[in-house]
């Protein structure tokens, strides 16, 4: 059970949430006085209450969500809050539902979608993962921060062919590693305020680091927000090429760990938005007679699940036309469906630009 320091500050943030009258979180829309007294005084088995539940959405009023798991067991002890903010966020997810098993179909369906090299600039696909048997980043004590870098610096070290590279471990950084880092658009930073109120970035910069491939395709971010962030991405329009290349990385470092997964939300990570197939695949796309009409770029962007972004991701304007666009749904379709959607979109885009 809970101890009292620690209801009293729940108590406190409940008090400031019903106070907060302009705040929009899901936090405010779900946390209502009977699910509160219900979920105050449990405690998941690594020692984490609803106090690591909601502190950031307590925090920062002006969040979206407003919650973050410390760790793979709060999905379900804490889950009269979790289910309903995840069936708002990923809408048609429903509370009854159960996403389905891992499936990354027939990886050769997706193509180059831009093969003429007009519109797309590049093409990304990442996915999260957590290691089975750690808790999320607010639980974690700087051994176990120590120990899951050693397990996957040197499973990263071990890959083959074109995912062979380098770990770059953020402790001990050379300035120059740093820069060239910075250069590639690769190194991240210490997490944002609404992470840092989450406690997700204790003991900074242990056990975080980066890997990438030779060719700079393939990249994997360590213990950032979440324990591993698995990217692939290239120049040009071949999702083809990009996805394959993600596929045989994951299925090789699963191989070698094995990551939390929930019989019902699919793979675990720390943040609800990112659940069942953990799956964003995007483009950097040049769509100049489209995007004189943000509203119908919208729309046909909606009708595939997209969502639209400025060039450096959320809440960004897009520079020189350039959009980010991503397939918005995670959970209750496979990875290949998650894919296949958004490469549909794209193309449909493309076609529409052409025929304009």
């Amino acid at each position: 059970m809970a101890d009292a320091a620690v209801i009293e500050k729940l108590e406190a943030g409940f008090k400031k949430l019903e106070a907060a009258t302009d705040c929009k979180s899901l936090l405010k829309k779900y946390l209502s006085k009977a699910v509160f007294d219900q979920l105050k005084e449990k405690k998941t088995s690594l020692g984490a209450t609803l106090l690591d539940v909601i502190q950031s959405g307590v925090e920062n009023l002006d969040s979206g969500v407003g919650i973050y798991a410390p760790d793979a067991e709060a999905y379900t002890l804490f889950s009269p809050l979790f289910d309903p903010i995840i069936e708002d966020y990923h809408v048609g997810f429903k509370q009854t539902d159960k996403h389905p098993n891992k499936d990354f179909g027939d990886v050769n369906t997706f193509v180059n979608v831009d093969p003429e090299g007009k519109y797309v600039i590049s093409t990304r696909v990442r996915r999260g993962r957590s290691m089975e048997g750690y808790p999320f980043n607010p639980c974690l004590t700087e051994a176990q921060y120590k120990e899951m870098e050693a397990k996957v610096s040197s499973t990263l070290s071990s890959l083959e062919g074109e995912l062979k590279g380098t770990y770059y471990p953020l402790t001990g950084m050379s300035k120059e590693v740093q820069q060239k880092l910075i250069d590639d658009h690769f190194l991240f930073k210490e997490g944002d305020r609404f992470l840092q109120a989450a406690n997700a970035c204790r003991y900074w910069p242990t056990g975080r680091g980066i890997y990438h491939n030779d060719n700079k395709t393939f990249l994997v971010w360590v213990n950032e927000e979440d324990h591993l962030r698995i990217i692939s991405m290239q120049m040009g329009g071949d999702l083809g090429q990009v996805f394959r290349r993600l596929t045989s990385a994951v299925n090789e470092i699963e191989k070698r760990i094995p990551f939390s997964h929930h019989d019902r939300l699919g793979f675990l990570t720390f943040c609800p938005t990112n659940l069942g197939t953990t799956v964003r695949a995007s483009v950097h796309i040049k769509l100049p007679k489209l995007a004189a009409n943000r509203e119908k770029l919208e729309e046909v962007a909606g009708k595939y699940n997209l969502q639209v972004r400025g060039t450096r991701g959320e809440h960004t304007e897009a520079e020189g036309g350039i959009y980010d666009i991503s397939n918005k749904r995670r959970m209750g379709l496979t990875e290949f469906q998650a894919v296949k959607e958004m490469q549909d979109g794209i193309l449909e885009l493309i076609k529409m630009e052409k025929e304009m």
